[in-house]
């Protein structure tokens, strides 16, 4: 599961980058996302073409997560030769807690899919008074 948090880098190779490819073999994701904050939010970006918006991805927030479902169609086709991924392809992000999930909202252009969650207001503290037992 891929994360919108940062890791520190320690100057090893990644191990948890790892296990984000498809083991054992190393092949990347066929759905490939990036990450990045904006003053106001975050952004998904992933690299889906040859889908249909309307009808082959699909967005849902699990509590901190962000999953994303999209299918591309085999297409028969005599003496062919692929490297596409065809079938299903899911990720799923974990959310920071400062993330608005109540206002995410995506486009998809050019075989991109663009996912944008503001920041949530930032919460104010609120002091807790201990009570003594019995008083």
């Amino acid at each position: 599961m891929t994360s919108l948090l940062p890791r520190p880098s320690l100057g090893l190779p990644d191990i948890f980058r790892m296990f984000e490819t498809e083991w054992p073999f190393g092949e990347r994701h066929a759905m490939r996302v990036e990450t990045y904050t904006e003053k106001d939010g975050f952004v998904v970006r992933c690299e889906l073409p040859g889908v249909d918006p309307d009808k082959d991805i699909h967005i849902n927030v699990e509590g901190n997560q962000l999953k994303i479902n999209a299918e591309r169609k085999h297409e028969e086709r005599t003496d062919r030769h692929s490297e596409f991924f065809y079938g299903s392809f899911s990720r799923t992000l974990l959310l920071p807690t400062s993330c608005n999930t109540d206002d995410i909202n995506a486009e998809y252009e050019a075989g991109i899919l663009t996912i944008h969650m503001p920041r949530r207001e930032a919460e104010t503290r609120k002091e807790i008074p201990v009570m003594r037992k019995g008083k």
